[in-house]
């Protein structure tokens, strides 16, 4: 078993309702910051055990598919490296 660190980053749809970005957003223009989109997301970071790489990256595509993100809402990208 080769130890691993799999990135986890969950963010709303695009055309879902993000008040956390709208807020911030709002916020950095009147700090003169001229966006064109911004967009909240969580980040998780799960270090484990695994055979491979693969392996690893399907354990936690399992776990954002059945905790740490809503698929009806949400899409989710999966990074894995090597510990």
């Amino acid at each position: 078993m080769t130890a691993y660190t799999a990135v986890v980053t969950v963010r709303l749809k695009r055309g879902v309702l993000d008040p956390e970005a709208e807020t911030t957003a709002r916020a950095l223009e009147r700090l003169g910051f001229e966006l064109e989109e911004l967009r909240a997301a969580d980040r998780f970071e799960v270090d484990l055990d695994a055979a491979s790489e693969d392996a690893a990256a399907e354990r936690a595509d399992a776990m954002a598919e059945r905790l740490l993100a809503n698929p009806t809402i949400h899409d989710y990208t999966v990074e894995v490296e090597s510990r």
